[in-house]
């Protein structure tokens, strides 16, 4: 038995007769089929999963739990299997269907109801298996291995040779793909969050900033470090040690019955105090699993979710100074019945090479 398919089957009980998801994530935690496309039906007494001649073998080695229906037609073979399973009322991702995608389905198929539903599976998969938690261990011990790697090979090298230098040895070492696009950002390209690789060579007396993410076995590691090239000012060190008590701050926060508002306020007002509150503006953190920003959601000023064990998050508070730079330090760390644990085990000191 199926006990994911079983649990989704639990949630609509009584508000449809049917759930219908091609969403890559979703798909693969409900059946485990791994191919790009494809689109799982779980009815109330039976579930499929429909693929075209591309994948049919590969679902058939995969799929657990469910019936593989080769198609040539999509539209066809899904009003064939709701009126098979009678299904009357059908809900389909609100968050994940287009509108031009919806109308297809209601074209198609015009003799049920289509009901948009939010977050089905997505809640689901916020608290962790254990078997999910070693895979995401696995990932971020790759990413820890990269760090190791990447810190003596900073200085002289412009950003996007680390970046693409990070995301080799992340290959090399067994990552299927990275988790998110790799960020690297020296001096005062810090200042910016979500900062682009560019051709800026990295010299003495920068701060470097590297927040990169390895997939390993479907699940995604994410860790921030930002490390100093040759030896910090007063002024760096400051802002790193600053950012370092409130992440600390924040990890120390993090346990079931909180929301996620609580947590990120508290590690918020370390910086605050400090007077560098306008230099922190996103959230604290975000969950990670099949995919590097998934629920819970983010642990941020409007948090409401409230953490439960099983659950991982990242903890990634950053100070960040137009024309000065930026700092930022980040962990994943699973929440335990009494608080949390951390996965990430690259040192957290300031590094200075």
């Amino acid at each position: 038995m199926n006990q994911r398919i079983e649990r989704l089957r639990q949630r609509f009980e009584g508000e449809v007769d049917a759930f219908i998801t091609s969403h890559p994530a979703n798909r693969r935690y409900l059946t485990g089929f791994t191919g790009s496309a494809g689109t799982v039906v779980v009815g109330r007494d039976r579930a499929f999963l429909l693929v075209d001649f591309r994948y049919v073998e590969q679902a058939k080695a995969q799929a657990q739990g469910v019936e593989i229906v080769h198609f040539d037609d999509l539209h066809r073979s899904l009003a064939q299997l709701l009126s098979e399973v009678k299904a009357r009322r059908v809900a389909f991702e609100a968050a994940h269907v287009t509108v031009a995608g919806e109308r297809k389905l209601r074209e198609a198929v015009p003799d049920v109801a289509w009901e948009p539903a939010e977050n089905w599976v997505e809640e689901l998969r916020a608290v962790k298996e254990p078997r999910e938690i070693e895979a995401i261990q696995a990932a971020v011990d790759l990413a820890d291995r990269a760090f190791s790697y990447i810190v003596e090979r900073l200085r002289g090298r412009t950003e996007r040779e680390i970046a693409l230098d990070l995301e080799f040895f992340m290959r090399r070492e067994g990552a299927s793909k990275l988790a998110f696009d790799t960020i690297v950002a020296s001096g005062p390209n810090g200042a910016l969050p979500h900062a682009v690789p560019t051709d800026r060579v990295v010299t003495e007396g920068d701060l470097v900033t590297l927040d990169f993410g390895a997939v390993v076995d479907g699940y995604c590691s994410d860790i921030t470090r930002t490390v100093a090239v040759g030896k910090a000012d007063g002024r760096q060190r400051e802002i790193y040690q600053l950012v370092l008590e409130a992440q600390r701050t924040g990890v120390a926060a993090v346990r079931p019955g909180r929301t996620g508002r609580e947590v990120d306020a508290e590690a918020r007002e370390v910086i605050a105090r400090a007077g560098h509150g306008e230099h922190f503006g996103h959230g604290l953190g975000h969950g990670v699993g099949l995919e590097v920003h998934e629920r819970p959601p983010v642990l941020s000023k409007l948090g409401e979710e409230v953490l439960q064990e099983g659950m991982v998050t990242s903890v990634e508070p950053g100070v960040y100074i137009p024309g000065w730079g930026g700092v930022r330090i980040e962990d994943l760390v699973v929440v335990t019945g009494d608080g949390c644990r951390t996965l990430t085990r690259s040192p957290k000191d300031l590094i200075e090479v």
